[in-house]
Order: structure tokens, then C-alpha cells, then sequence
């Protein structure tokens, strides 16, 4: 027996739509192009790693392994997925927006499943072109320009924390705290 359903669409009245049969199975090249639909949909909303658009396509409905690997490989061909290009604009968008260190960045490409030695190629080329203690410059400039400057130790220990949480190297934290100190240490021996 066909099943029939009404489907609604945003500003449209219903359409009667003919459906599958819950048991009935969809033909290899039909799952397969369903796949496919599904990569392009979620490529479409935003760009993504190998590996996260593989487990998101394995979550879909009659995804196999195989019609997986084959979209895969199809879009990989075809120029839609390349881990290398991923990683690359995904760092420089995200240093755009906001100064951040190579920590952070890496923990990131890690959680969008990029391989290691693709994000850290990709993160050289990025912070060879901008390196990170202009990044923590512009970082300790904003947290300023938010919050003044640091009067207290625990107004330093803040700014140390805040900066290391956005990824920034123990050592290259410590020494601009450090130099931040000094700096107001002898602004506050001139004026006083």
C-alpha cells in the first residue's frame, strides 16, 4: 500500500505528497543520491572537515558506509572537500574576528576533526603572516579597553587567565603581564 502525506512549507498550503512505504527499501542509486543531496545541503550551510560531514551523512537516514565513502569521494573530486583549505579559512576567519593564540586554534580544527598534521600545517602558514604576539597585543588591548587597565594583582591574575584561555603560550603571556606591570609600575613613580 502507497502512503500519502500532506507536507507544509513556510507560506504555502499543504501539498499531497506520495511517500515510501516505512519497510520499503530505496534502491542502491537512489540512497546513494540521497546521500549526496544531504552533503550538498550541509555543505551548503557551512563548510566542514572530511570527517564531520562523514559522521553527520552516517547519522542520515539509510546512509551506508559505502554511499558515504563514494559522496565523499565524489565531493573530494570535485573540489568541495579539501581538509587542507578547510583548516586554512577556518583559522584565518577565526583570527579575523578575534585575536586568538595557536593553542586555541588547534583545539578547535580538533574538535571540527581535522587531522593533526593538516591543522598544523595550516596553522604555520596562518601565524607566519600574523604572529601571535600581535595577536596578544590586540588581545590585551580589548580586554583594556573593556575592563581598564589591571590595577590589582587580581586584576592581572584576571587578564593572565582570560589570555591563556584564548590560547596563548604560558611563557608569551607571562612576559607581557609582566611588562604591563612595569609600565604602570613606573607611570605610577613619575606621577606620584
Amino acid at each position: 500500500m502507497v502512503k500519502y502525506s500532506i507536507i507544509y512549507r513556510r507560506g504555502q498550503r499543504g501539498k499531497l505528497k506520495r511517500g515510501r512505504e516505512e519497510n520499503e527499501p530505496l534502491d542502491p542509486a537512489g540512497a546513494r543520491e540521497r546521500v549526496f543531496q544531504r552533503a550538498a545541503k550541509l555543505l551548503a550551510a557551512k563548510q566542514r572537515s572530511v570527517e564531520e560531514l562523514r559522521e553527520r551523512l552516517l547519522e542520515g537516514r539509510g546512509a551506508t558506509k559505502a554511499n558515504v565513502e563514494e559522496v565523499i569521494a565524489r565531493l573530494r573530486e570535485y573540489g568541495y572537500l579539501d581538509d587542507a583549505k578547510f583548516a586554512q579559512s577556518y583559522a584565518s576567519l577565526r583570527l579575523r574576528e578575534r585575536p586568538i593564540g595557536r593553542r586555541r586554534l588547534q583545539r578547535d580544527l580538533w574538535l571540527k576533526k581535522v587531522d593533526k598534521q593538516t591543522a598544523a600545517a595550516a596553522l604555520d602558514q596562518i601565524f607566519e603572516s600574523t604572529p601571535e604576539s600581535d595577536l596578544i597585543d590586540r588581545a590585551i588591548a580589548k580586554r583594556i579597553r573593556l575592563r581598564g587597565k589591571p590595577k590589582t594583582r587580581e586584576d592581572a591574575k584576571k587578564l593572565f587567565d582570560h589570555l591563556l584561555r584564548q590560547g596563548f603560550e604560558f611563557e608569551l603571556v607571562s612576559e607581557k603581564i609582566r611588562t604591563l606591570s612595569k609600565q604602570d609600575e613606573s607611570a605610577t613613580d613619575e606621577h606620584g
